[in-house]
């Protein structure tokens, strides 16, 4: 009878879509993945112009994603996402005009992307723990947090802008990569952690 236990149902997705066999487990997890990794493509297109940095959905795509995944399934989730871009697809913000490759990493967006897969990694870790709601919303809040934090310290100092330049100094980089966006990202992390509680209410799993 062990066998036919479900596999993996720890996080949000695993309980929707309980595996009762290893194999689909995989199947599942990797049509899961695809899923995720599409709506980063969406969220990524729709956007809010700004300099250097534009608005997007993705903090909220990659928070829930976290959320329900767990830390792998949304690491791997953001990193196909990724992987998309590196191989030349057009999948990022600013892709096109911006050609896509290995090369767009090195722009100023680049710490974001990074960023993106340590958020999934901490939501998934907070989502994973059989928290609280409350706990979860504080998981989501730091896994923004070193989101933001990794971008802009990239865009400040790393980022390789137009015209030569290595980044745009931690002033700049605050006032134009962070702190216009500050007010989104405490709704994203809100709605977030709203969907991901609605979720497991719905389940009846969690208080």
């Amino acid at each position: 009878m062990a066998d036919m236990l479900p596999l993996q149902t720890s996080t949000l997705a695993g309980e929707i879509f309980p595996a009762v066999r290893p194999r689909s487990a995989v199947l599942r997890n990797v049509a899961l993945a695809v899923a995720g990794s599409l709506l980063m493509v969406a969220a990524a297109k729709i956007k809010v112009p700004f300099w250097p940095v534009p608005m997007t959905l993705q903090t909220l795509a990659v928070l829930a994603i976290g959320a329900a995944y767990g830390a792998r399934l949304g690491v791997a989730t953001i990193a196909l996402y990724i992987a998309y871009g590196l191989a030349g697809l057009p999948v990022f913000t600013n892709t096109p005009p911006v050609a896509a490759g290995p090369l767009y990493l090195v722009g100023p967006t680049g710490g974001f992307l990074a960023g993106f897969v340590l958020a999934a990694a901490i939501a998934g870790w907070a989502a994973e723990r059989g928290a609280s709601k409350l706990r979860l919303a504080g998981g989501l809040i730091l896994a923004d947090a070193v989101l933001m934090s990794v971008g802009c310290l990239w865009l400040a100092f790393g980022a390789q802008m137009a015209g030569g330049a290595m980044g745009v100094g931690f002033a700049k980089a605050f006032a134009y990569g962070v702190q216009p966006f500050l007010l989104g990202e405490a709704l994203k992390v809100s709605l977030a952690a709203c969907l991901a509680g609605a979720g497991w209410s719905l389940l009846g799993r969690r208080g």
